[in-house]
């Protein structure tokens, strides 16, 4: 195979000859394999220093579409302005399509504007539907890579997805809850903004496996569709609350947790144990006053620099062997948050 670059460049990188390097890229013999492998490691590096080269002055604008509570948003929207000045040599510019709900009609046509207008690259936080599906496999037709966010398409319809493996999140709240629960039977109640994110669903099946598995005295009753905003969320908690007598803890998959704590005040009901996820400004603030116990969350930064990444890989900024690791599960207390207690 033709080598991709010049063979002086790449006796030059190596630290050999230029016979050498032709001897071994026409598979000539007296070549050993030890020099083989350094003149590989050269065309890598080479590489990389393309791909640095043409990254030089190039801008880049993505289009981030969400379906979001406004505090989700708003910290989105936060680890994107911090990241995006860092992603040099190249220029990252955001265009940002949010709204607490959408229906599916409204986000279609944000979608098909961005088509026909162009991007560099689309970041989804999205229902798993199929017209959502179907508009994002259009947009890669179009040649605009799409990347999903904290939840997932089926991965013929994306790029990639960027976040934590939400499975795992969710086994981990079951884990942290059900140790400290205790021995005493009860249910918990497992709050979902929706049934269509493919995310919140693959936390509650991690959960639900979890407390099977580990703390079988305990069960799990799901509520959905409060869409994370409050006045919504605090009427399905309400009625959960009415109905089973017997819940004691919270796993709060999307947010309103606010709305949460008021319905079990309104009920007079203890919790014994509430679980949220993400750190945003309403989560801090309910782990300082000992409202929350724990928060699941991750590096939202991590997750912007990882779907910048992603847009410049589509793009061949970056190798082609370029991979995107899952962010990690992390786990945040009151004292992670300035208390003190």
């Amino acid at each position: 195979m033709k080598p991709p670059y010049p063979l002086k460049d790449i006796a030059f990188q190596a630290g050999l000859s230029l016979a050498t390097v032709d001897r071994a890229v026409h598979q000539r013999p007296g070549v050993r394999q030890t020099t083989r492998l350094r003149i590989d490691a050269a065309i890598a590096e080479l590489d990389r220093q393309y791909a640095q080269s043409g990254l030089a002055g190039r801008r880049f604008v993505l289009d981030i579409v969400m379906e979001t509570p406004q505090r989700f948003s708003n910290a989105v929207r936060a680890a994107f302005e911090a990241e995006l000045p860092g992603m040099r040599p190249a220029a990252f510019s955001a265009r940002f399509h949010v709204a607490e709900t959408m229906n599916e009609r409204d986000l279609i046509a944000i979608l098909k504007s961005i088509r026909r207008r162009g991007s560099h690259g689309v970041v989804l936080k999205v229902p798993a539907t199929p017209a959502m599906s179907d508009m994002a496999g259009s947009l890669l037709e179009a040649g605009i890579p799409v990347v999903t966010l904290v939840t997932d398409l089926p991965a013929g319809m994306r790029t990639g997805y960027v976040g934590m493996d939400n499975h795992v999140a969710g086994a981990t709240a079951a884990y942290l809850l059900g140790r400290m629960a205790g021995p005493l039977p009860g249910k918990v109640l497992v709050a979902l903004s929706s049934a269509h994110f493919a995310g919140e669903e693959e936390r509650e099946r991690g959960f639900r496996r979890a407390l099977k598995e580990r703390f079988p005295w305990l069960s799990a009753v799901t509520v959905s569709e409060g869409f994370g905003v409050d006045r919504t969320t605090r009427t399905i908690v309400r009625y959960a609350l009415e109905s089973h007598p017997d819940i004691r803890a919270v796993y709060s998959i999307g947010g309103g947790n606010r709305a949460i704590r008021q319905a079990f005040a309104e009920q007079k009901r203890d919790c014994d144990i509430f679980a949220g996820h993400d750190l945003d400004s309403d989560n801090r603030q309910l782990l300082l006053n000992g409202d929350l116990t724990f928060v699941i969350h991750h590096d939202l930064r991590q997750d912007a620099r990882s779907a910048c990444q992603m847009v410049l890989a589509y793009h061949r900024m970056l190798p082609a062997d370029f991979r995107i690791a899952p962010s990690r599960v992390a786990i945040a207390t009151p004292y992670d948050v300035g208390g003190e207690l």
